[in-house]
């Protein structure tokens, strides 16, 4: 069963009321580990919905829409070789998810977010903002955001904490650039407690082999069980 929250994906940021699509009706979410998905660019909140069935049950699943239109879907922020492109747009956007997610944690017993390609951005931000909130995080072909030294991502506090991160991804991957994918993989390899698996012939998606290993990572890491 989906229970769909509705906003305005034209409504400034920092009033946004996102569009969420639900795995558990709101009587049935509560004490239950909640898993946040955050879809890639011109995507939305229904492209990673039909990941559900690949994970634990125990989960309640929330796919948040992003708020700005892009395409013929949405996006979180400027791509990074947009004209408008800034961390300070990054910032932006990470706030307001950061916001609406204080609003809906507090009935769950923790709080694990995953991100694909652009959403992986958003997911490692989040974590570089707030890195004590969350179980684990799960990235899968994207990247993390250059800080550009911005106060916003706290990435000291992120080491401290080594919060357990699962990254997926294919080497042959057409759309994250080298240079992203390196930077990537410093800036795991110091801050996370990672778990990097490589997958073939996946380019930019997402296969039953990476959800498997997903659906371990987040029964072991959250759940507690092997």
């Amino acid at each position: 069963m989906t229970d769909t929250a509705r906003g305005d994906a034209a409504t400034p940021l920092d009033s946004w009321a996102p569009v969420v699509l639900w795995s558990k009706p709101e009587d049935e979410r509560r004490g239950t580990p909640l898993l946040v998905l955050f879809h890639g660019y011109m995507a939305d909140e229904a492209d990673l919905m039909g990941l559900t069935d690949h994970l634990p049950a125990e989960f309640t699943v929330a796919s948040v829409r992003a708020p700005l239109p892009a395409g013929p879907g949405f996006s979180w922020f400027p791509l990074e070789r947009d004209a408008d492109y800034s961390v300070e747009h990054v910032v932006e956007s990470v706030t307001a998810v950061s916001a609406w997610l204080d609003g809906v944690r507090g009935v769950h017993s923790s709080v694990s977010i995953l991100g694909f390609s652009q959403g992986m951005g958003v997911a490692t931000s989040l974590l570089r903002h707030r890195p004590t909130d969350f179980a684990c995080v799960v990235g899968l072909s994207g990247f993390a955001v250059p800080a550009e030294d911005h106060a916003f991502f706290r990435d000291d506090a992120v080491a401290a904490s080594r919060t357990p991160f699962f990254w997926g991804r294919d080497q042959e991957d057409p759309v994250i650039t080298a240079e992203m994918i390196e930077f990537t993989h410093a800036w795991l390899v110091k801050h996370t407690a990672l778990t990097k698996i490589l997958y073939s012939n996946m380019f930019h998606g997402i296969n039953l082999r990476e959800l498997g290993h997903v659906r371990e990572f987040l029964s072991m890491t959250v759940l507690g069980r092997r």
